[in-house]
C-alpha cells in the first residue's frame, strides 16, 4: 500500500484476497510485459509446485531481476523466530540460477548471520552490516515485586510524557485486556490488540492507531511486524521477552525518525519462572516428537537467560544488548541513556531489594509450576502467548498459542498488580485452589471413559449395514432374479463406504451411507450387479476392522483430500474398480440435492394442500350464504 502510493507498481499474494484479485495478478505475470515491478509473498506459497512453476516461468523468459527475502534470520535454526517453511528457500538458488539474492535482516547474530549464507547458498556474498546501536533509546528497567501496583506505575509512566504514541507488550491476551481496561480507566486513549479478537476488530484497532485516533495499543508480540510507524515514543514490555533477540525487535519499534524515545521493561520474578517453565516444557515436546538436535533446544533456554542478565544485573543495559549480537564496546558509548549508566546506585539499591523480597519468599513464588505441570500429564498443554513459528501446518501469520484456559497461571500473573500486602493470602488461596483441581482432573476415569462423539463406533456400523439389508429386501422384487446374497451385499456396501470415508469421520460416513440407500431405491439389477462385481458373495470376514475410535490428524487430511477429489460413483480407491467401465449408473444426488428436492416436494404437496383446503372452504361458505 505504501508503494502504490508512491507510484510503485507492486502487489501481494495472500490468503485474505479474493480469487478474482489472484487471478488478475497471475495475468499479468502471465503477459508479455507485466506491469508489476514487485510482488510480496510468502515462502509457504514459493514451497506450492504451481507457484513456483510460474516463477520458472518468468526466469526462463528474463523478467526476474531480484529475489529479495526479508526477516532472513528466520531461515536459520539459531534464530529467534525461525520458521521451517524459511528453510526451504535454500532450493531458489538451484531453480533459479543467476538471479541475485538479497536476504534483510535487522536483528541477526554473527552465528545466524553465518547459517543464513550456508542455508541460501551464497557463495562469496557481500555483506554490509551496520551497528545494532540505537543512541536514541533510553532503556530502562522497572522490578513489579518492588512496586505496590505495576498497572498504575505503568499509566503514570505512560502519562508523563503526554499524548504520545505508544506500545505496550504483554504476555497473555487475558493480560493485554486488563491492561487495557485500566489505562482507559485512567484517562488514557489505548485498545487491546490480540489474535483472540476478530479481524475486523483488529483492523479497526490497527487504523486508529495509524491515524492517532488512539495513543497506546496493548498488545501480544503478534502486534508490530511489518508496521513502519516512525513517532513511536514509547515502547513497554509489562512481561519479560523470550530473547534478546524479540526485545531488540519490539523494542526498536521506538524512535524510528532518531528522536529520544523510551524503552521500559517490567521484570517480575514471577514471570521469569513462568517463562522458564513454558520454554522449557516447549523444546521437552519438541525433542519428544520430532529428530530436533540437542543445540537449538537448550539455545531457547540460553537465550532467555540472557534476557534475564539484562535484567538482574547492574551493568550498562546498552552494553548488553550489543554484546549479544557480537559488537564489543565499551560502557562509555551509552552515555547515561539508561538507567544502569544514569543511576547506578539506585539500580544496585533495587537488585538487593529484589534478592531480598525473592529469599524471603521463594515457595510460594515456584509452587503454581509444579500445580500447573500437573495437567500436563493429563494431555492439557499450558503454552503461553508468544509468537510460536514453530506449528506451520496452517500458513497462518497468526500462528499464536494461547493458555487463556489456563487460569490459575493466569491469575498468578495477574496478582503482579496488587499491592504487596495482598499478594500473600491471594498466593495461598490460590494454591488451595489449584491443589483441589489438580486432584479433580487427575482422575483417569474422566480421560479413559471419555467418548468422541465424531467416531464410528461398532454399533453405528451395524445399524448402518442394517439399514442397506432393509433397502435391499425393500426392493426384493427387482432383485429377485439375481443369485445374490441381501446379506452379504448389504455387508459389502457397507464396508465400501467405511473404506472411502471412515477416516474422515462420522459425518462423511452417515452422508455417504444416506446416498448409498437412496440409489438402492433407484437402481436397476444391473447397476447393482455392476457395483458389487464379483465380490457379491464377500465373506464377513473380509470386512475392514472397525476401530471405536477417530483416526489421527494426520489420516483424516488424505481422507477428506480423497472425498474433494472423487466423484459419489461407487468406487473404493482399491486398484480393481467395482463399476464396470462400460455402465452409466444413474447419479446418486448429494445429500443437499436430496433435502432441497425433499423441500420442494413437501412444499409444492402443502400447497396443494392447502389450494384444496381453500376451495373447500369457498365452497362451504357459498353453500352457507345461498342458504
Amino acid at each position: 500500500m505504501a508503494l502504490k502510493e508512491k507510484g510503485i507498481a507492486a502487489e501481494y499474494l495472500s490468503s485474505t484476497q479474493i480469487a478474482k484479485v489472484k487471478n488478475k495478478i497471475y495475468e499479468d505475470l502471465g503477459s508479455g510485459k507485466p506491469s508489476l515491478r514487485l510482488l510480496y509473498v510468502t515462502p509457504e506459497l514459493i514451497a506450492t509446485s504451481g507457484f513456483m512453476a510460474r516463477l520458472t516461468k518468468i526466469h526462463s523468459r528474463g523478467l526476474l531481476n531480484l529475489i529479495a527475502i526479508d526477516e532472513a534470520h528466520c531461515i536459520s535454526s539459531w534464530g529467534h523466530d525461525f520458521r521451517p517453511s524459511y528453510r526451504k528457500l535454500s532450493s531458489l538458488r538451484n531453480c533459479l540460477p543467476n538471479i541475485p539474492l538479497l536476504a534483510l535482516t535487522a536483528t541477526a547474530a554473527p552465528k545466524v548471520q553465518q547459517d543464513v549464507i550456508e542455508s541460501l547458498c551464497l557463495e562469496n556474498p557481500l555483506v554490509l552490516k551496520s551497528s545494532f546501536n540505537r543512541p536514541n533509546i533510553y532503556y530502562e528497567v522497572r522490578y513489579k515485586d518492588l512496586l505496590d501496583n505495576p498497572h498504575a506505575d505503568l499509566c503514570n509512566f505512560l502519562k508523563s510524557f503526554g499524548n504520545v504514541c505508544a506500545i505496550v507488550y504483554c504476555l497473555e491476551r487475558k493480560t493485554s485486556d486488563d491492561l487495557a481496561a485500566h489505562l482507559s480507566k485512567n484517562g488514557i486513549s489505548c485498545s487491546a490488540y490480540h489474535a483472540g479478537l476478530n479481524s475486523k476488530l483488529r483492523s479497526s484497532v490497527l487504523d486508529d492507531w495509524i491515524s492517532s485516533k488512539i495513543q497506546v495499543v496493548v498488545a501480544t508480540v503478534a502486534f508490530g511486524m511489518g508496521i513502519d510507524r516512525k513517532d513511536v515514543r514509547v515502547v513497554c514490555h509489562f512481561n519479560i521477552p523470550k530473547s534478546m533477540e524479540s526485545f531488540y525487535q519490539e523494542s526498536g519499534r521506538a524512535g524510528r525518525d532518531q528522536l529520544p524515545s523510551q524503552s521500559l521493561l517490567y521484570y517480575g520474578v514471577d514471570d521469569r519462572r513462568r517463562m522458564e517453565f513454558i520454554l522449557g516444557n516447549t523444546e521437552s515436546k519438541k525433542l519428544q516428537f520430532s529428530s530436533l538436535q540437542e543445540g537449538p533446544s537448550k539455545k531457547s533456554l540460553a537465550d532467555f537467560h540472557q534476557m534475564v542478565e539484562y535484567c538482574e544485573e547492574s551493568g550498562c543495559r546498552r552494553k548488553k544488548i550489543l554484546e549479544s549480537f557480537g559488537e564489543q564496546v565499551t560502557s562509555s558509548l551509552c552515555a547515561k541513556s539508561c538507567d544502569a549508566c544514569k543511576h547506578p546506585k539506585l539500580v544496585s539499591k533495587h537488585l538487593e531489594d529484589l534478592t531480598t523480597v525473592c529469599a524471603s519468599r521463594p515457595r510460594y513464588g515456584s509452587s503454581w509450576i509444579s500445580m500447573s505441570s500437573a495437567s500436563d500429564v493429563n494431555g492439557e498443554e499450558q503454552f503461553s502467548e508468544f509468537w510460536n513459528r514453530d506449528d506451520e501446518a496452517s500458513g497462518s501469520e497468526e500462528d499464536i498459542s494461547d493458555s487463556d484456559d489456563a487460569v490459575e497461571v493466569a491469575k498468578s500473573l495477574a496478582q503482579s498488580g496488587k499491592s504487596l500486602e495482598s499478594r500473600l493470602d491471594d498466593r495461598i488461596e490460590l494454591l488451595q485452589c489449584a491443589e483441589e483441581n489438580y486432584y479433580r482432573i487427575k482422575s483417569p476415569d474422566k480421560q479413559v471413559n471419555k467418548v468422541d462423539k465424531k467416531a464410528i463406533s461398532e454399533t453405528l456400523r451395524e445399524s448402518g449395514e442394517q439399514r442397506l439389508l432393509n433397502a435391499l429386501k425393500q426392493d426384493e422384487h427387482r432383485f429377485n432374479n439375481l443369485k445374490i446374497d441381501f446379506v452379504t451385499s448389504a455387508s459389502k456396501l457397507e464396508n465400501d463406504c467405511y473404506k472411502k470415508y471412515g477416516k474422515a469421520g462420522k459425518g462423511f460416513y452417515l452422508s455417504q451411507m444416506a446416498s448409498t440407500v437412496r440409489w438402492l431405491s433407484t437402481a436397476s439389477p444391473d447397476d447393482l450387479t455392476s457395483r458389487l462385481g464379483t465380490g457379491a458373495c464377500t465373506t464377513l470376514e473380509d470386512k475392514s476392522p472397525r476401530p471405536n475410535t477417530l483416526p489421527s490428524p494426520s489420516e483424516i487430511k488424505p481422507a477428506l483430500t480423497q472425498l474433494a477429489d472423487e466423484k459419489i460413483d461407487g468406487s473404493n480407491g482399491s486398484d480393481a474398480p467395482l463399476l464396470s467401465q462400460e455402465t452409466e449408473l444413474p447419479p446418486i444426488p448429494s445429500f443437499s440435492e436430496f433435502i432441497n428436492k425433499r423441500n420442494a416436494e413437501e412444499k409444492k404437496s402443502t400447497l396443494s394442500k392447502r389450494q384444496s383446503m381453500e376451495g373447500i372452504h369457498t365452497g362451504i361458505k357459498k353453500k352457507t350464504k345461498y342458504q
